[in-house]
C-alpha cells in the first residue's frame, strides 16, 4: 500500500474514529491519542490492510478495542470517574441547553447502548455494519438502540416536565 492509497483509504477515517473514540474515553486528548496510536499501527501493517474487506468496520472495531483497553487501566478509570462526578455537578447547574442535556443523557447510557446510538444516529451506519463493528447480533443492535432511545426520551420528558413545573410556579 502506497502512502497515497493509505491516505485515501485509512487516514480519511480519522475523524469518524475520533468521534467514536470520544464516546468511550470522553476526553478529547485521550480520543486523539487513540486515533494517533491506531494510525501508527495501521501504517506499520499497511500491507496486511489490503486483505481486509471492510476497512471502515475494521478501523471502528480497533477504536472500540483500543478504548476499552485504555479504560481498563486504573489511572484512566479514576480520571473517568472524576470526570463523571464533575459532569453530574454541572448537570445540576445547567438545564437550559437541550442539546447538551441530550448528549449528557447519551453519555450516561451503558457502553453498548452508547456505542450503538452513536453509530446509528450520529455516524449513520446501518444496523448490519454496527453489528459487525461491535461484534453483536443485528437483533441485539436493534434492541440496544431501542432501549437507548427510550431511556433518552424518558430523560428528556422528565427534564421538560421539571422545566414546565418551574415555569408554572413563576
Amino acid at each position: 500500500m502506497t502512502h497515497e492509497s493509505f491516505k485515501n483509504t485509512v487516514f480519511c477515517l480519522k475523524d469518524e474514529m475520533y468521534r467514536f473514540a470520544k464516546r468511550f474515553v470522553i476526553s478529547s486528548d485521550e480520543a486523539e491519542d487513540v486515533v494517533q496510536d491506531l494510525m501508527l499501527k495501521f501504517w506499520q501493517k499497511k500491507e496486511e490492510l489490503v486483505n481486509f474487506g471492510n476497512l471502515k468496520s475494521y478501523a471502528m472495531k480497533s477504536v472500540k478495542n483500543e478504548c476499552l483497553n485504555r479504560l481498563k487501566h486504573e489511572d484512566v478509570k479514576s480520571g473517568f470517574a472524576d470526570f463523571q462526578m464533575h459532569r453530574s455537578e454541572l448537570y445540576q447547574f445547567e438545564t437550559n441547553n437541550l442539546k447538551e442535556q441530550i448528549i449528557a443523557f447519551i453519555n450516561e447510557l451503558p457502553e453498548k447502548q452508547k456505542a450503538v446510538i452513536h453509530l446509528k444516529d450520529v455516524e449513520d451506519f446501518d444496523v448490519s455494519e454496527i453489528a459487525e463493528m461491535l461484534e453483536m447480533e443485528q437483533n441485539a443492535v436493534r434492541v440496544n438502540l431501542m432501549r437507548a432511545r427510550q431511556k433518552v426520551k424518558e430523560q428528556i420528558l422528565k427534564l421538560m416536565d421539571f422545566e414546565n413545573r418551574m415555569i408554572e410556579s413563576l
